[in-house]
């Protein structure tokens, strides 16, 4: 292809831009220095520096873009005929403007670059050619650093399509496809190798995702999205979309991401700082509870129970079992005088405790409020009757009668009173009340009665810890602990309940593969919303957890209702190649015939591969071969090993034995070649994958099926399959 004839005057509009960013930081950096050599002053002065320093901070960590691209694309409104001169702003009889991953202003303080996520930069990701939206041209740019290597235009109303660049060009061999904008700028970045961590899209986002990213705050959005559609990624666009739109209040109130493993969290904690925002909040749903950490596994059937909704009535009801008069009579003394808290005394104070507000713990003081003025009226009563007796003057003439604080600081420190109280209602930690519950399978009949059935109550009980610190809590006790922690409060007795402050709120909830979570897990995310804004997205395809739904509304179900939900569904799979997606199609014809997969507009004309491990032959020894192999096929790029978590341990040891070097998930994604257990899979990509022994795959999870599909469906180029055991019947 010849050069285009704009090509010289967008590097030269590049190198402006660039320019003018360095200029930008330089003055940010510039402002900061001279705040920080100020000394002295009032206390506001000093308040008033740390504010401009901070935000200082913030703003060069923003305009740090590193090695990404400033400058995507361009956009020609109408009237503008000409080739331009490569300027934002007037040109000709109509407008052009640069759009970028941040807003860069000249000189003269007009806008030079258009931050991607402005109104005027909509057309650049939505227009069509029934619907140009004001456009007569979209140009895409490709860089490498600040050096323009590729351009392509699509022409509105004229044509589409026609790429101009150096050498190859950027639209060379994308093919067309109607829903596509930016044919050869997005199938050059689906064809890049993988890094191991996730790129944003910003420069290549299509009209539906677009839609997404830019759908309104309030309520909750649902986002289907099959693989490969880019959903995670629409996700952390839509996260960083926000904050510039609704920078006050989400930027005091706070967003949270939630994926779901710590994997997942390292594989895309990159996007978001290389889109400007960096104050965004990424955890795991476990990782919502801070103060218990995930040791040990449950039983399918026990991760069942404890995922579903009804825990909740089942965690309040043994609370309030814990709030219970005492069997026998206490009996304290002070001085000559024997006070007596009867069972049906603690009765009505625990009866009078349960019809007041607040949470448990909060609840205690009003206990002891109550049972100090039934033993002080009790003292009186007894003074009285000694006096009228006569029997007073035998106590001494310096016995007086004590108020009602004093008395009860006297008291309070018997043991007998201490253990009345807590047997009475007793101040609890989630971790307490939840060790407790389980460890006593007669407390878990206790709480259950009615809301489970016995073979239920039968699973959750489990032996007891020597200590709290030895608990083997698993990921489906953490909704459990937190659910206690709602119903007993802070423990700091008259602190008031303290939830607000042990449980952070947010503006906005981004959630990615929900349709894994349980309900128990949804509570948890609705309890941290403000205002009940959430951005939830998934594929019901890929739920593999114990309680797979069958569709969107036995999730939306658990979420905010303040609004009635949205849902919208990415209907192209831009990742997996159509050869891999027809064997992975089979797959979810069986697993869930009612639900369908995404459109794959990539052809790689490369079908699966099938290695059938024969007798005799080592299946580690096949894997390394097959894996070696696929690592020198897209060399520079990423080659990940799928196996059966069971499978993953013997693997590794194998692999190393055969001389093949692995990285796994604790060292991240970065080595050229990683063994992963399907469990922790869901959400990355590869450049080539070799699923191993499918059947076990299908056998060993909850949802096999899906699993395997899932597994399936990781790799932008290549898929092998390794296998001794026979194949699921739907690839066999």
């Amino acid at each position: 292809m010849g050069e285009h004839p704009d090509f010289q005057a967008e590097q030269a509009f590049l190198d402006t831009a660039y320019d003018r960013l360095e200029r930008m930081r330089a003055a940010v950096a510039e402002r900061v220095q001279e705040v920080l050599q100020q000394r002295g002053g009032t206390f506001q002065a000093v308040t008033e520096r740390d504010i401009v320093v901070r935000t200082g901070l913030q703003r060069l960590e923003q305009l740090d873009i590193g090695r990404e691209s400033l400058v995507f694309g361009r956009i020609d409104r109408a009237g503008d005929e000409a080739g331009g001169n490569g300027s934002s702003g007037n040109n000709g009889n109509g407008e052009a403007f640069h759009i970028g991953r941040l807003a860069v202003s000249g000189e003269d303080q007009e806008p030079l670059v258009v931050d991607w996520r402005a109104p005027v930069a909509e057309p650049f990701y939505r227009a069509t050619g029934r619907h140009p939206m004001g456009l007569v041209r979209r140009r895409h740019f490709a860089t490498e650093g600040r050096r323009l290597v590729g351009m392509e235009d699509e022409l509105f109303g004229v044509g589409f399509g026609e790429g101009f660049g150096e050498d190859a060009g950027i639209g060379e061999g994308a093919g067309h496809d109607d829903n596509v904008q930016g044919a050869g700028a997005l199938f050059a970045a689906l064809e890049r190798s993988r890094t191991g961590v996730m790129r944003d899209i910003v420069a290549t986002v299509q009209r539906e995702q677009d839609e997404v990213i830019r759908a309104e705050l309030p309520g909750v959005l649902v986002v289907q999205g099959g693989p490969g559609t880019g959903k995670t990624a629409v996700a952390l666009h839509r996260a960083a979309y926000l904050l510039y739109t609704h920078r006050f209040p989400l930027e005091r109130q706070g967003v949270l991401m939630v994926g779901p493993n710590p994997l997942f969290l390292r594989y895309i904690d990159q996007v978001l700082p290389s889109l400007g925002e960096t104050g965004v909040a990424l955890t795991t749903v476990e990782g919502l509870v801070a103060d218990a950490r995930v040791r040990g596994t449950d039983s399918p059937a026990a991760a069942r129970v404890k995922g579903d909704a009804r825990m909740a009535r089942f965690i309040v009801r043994a609370v309030r079992d814990r709030q219970r008069p005492l069997r026998k009579p206490v009996e304290v003394g002070y001085g000559g005088v024997v006070l007596r808290l009867t069972p049906s005394d603690t009765e009505d104070i625990v009866t009078t405790a349960k019809r007041r507000a607040g949470s448990h713990n909060a609840r205690r003081r009003f206990v002891e409020s109550l049972v100090r003025r039934r033993l002080h009226a009790q003292y009186l009563g007894v003074l009285d009757r000694q006096r009228r007796t006569g029997l007073r003057s035998e106590l001494g003439e310096g016995e007086t009668d004590l108020p009602e604080a004093d008395l009860w600081r006297e008291i309070r420190r018997d043991p007998a009173v201490a253990a009345a109280l807590d047997r009475m209602w007793p101040v609890l930690t989630p971790q307490e009340l939840l060790h407790d519950l389980l460890g006593a399978p007669a407390l878990v009949a206790l709480a259950g009665r009615g809301i489970l059935t016995e073979d239920e109550m039968r699973v959750l009980a489990r032996p007891r810890s020597e200590s709290l610190d030895e608990v083997p809590w698993s990921a489906a006790d953490m909704p459990l602990l937190d659910e206690a922690r709602v119903a007993l409060g802070s423990r700091r007795v008259g602190a008031g309940d303290g939830t607000d402050a042990e449980i952070r709120n947010y503006g906005h909830i981004v959630v990615d593969e929900a349709q894994d979570l349980t309900p128990m897990q949804l509570r948890m995310l609705t309890r941290r919303s403000l205002s009940g804004s959430m951005t939830v997205v998934g594929d019901i395809a890929q739920a593999t957890g114990p309680r797979a739904p069958d569709g969107w509304d036995e999730i939306t179900a658990h979420l905010p209702s303040r609004r009635p939900p949205r849902m919208v569904e990415l209907s192209v799979n831009y990742r997996t190649p159509a050869e891999i997606m027809e064997v992975a199609g089979r797959v979810l014809a069986v697993a869930a015939p009612h639900l369908r997969q995404p459109r794959s507009i990539r052809s790689t004309e490369t079908p699966p591969w099938r290695v059938l491990v024969g007798p005799g032959e080592s299946l580690a020894e096949r894997v390394a071969e097959v894996a070696a192999s696929e690592r020198d096929r897209v060399a520079g790029g990423t080659v990940a090993i799928i196996a059966p978590d069971a499978l993953v341990a013997s693997l590794q040891e194998g692999l190393r034995a055969a001389g093949l070097e692995v990285g796994g998930p604790a060292g991240g994604l970065e080595s050229p070649v990683t063994l992963l257990p399907m469990g922790v899979v869901k959400g990355l990509e590869f450049d080539a994958v070799v699923v191993v022994e499918p059947a076990r795959i299908v056998a060993d999870a909850p949802q096999g099926l899906r699993a395997l599909y899932v597994a399936l469906t990781r790799a932008t180029k290549r898929l092998t399959l390794v296998f001794a055991e026979p194949l699921p019947e739907p690839i066999a």
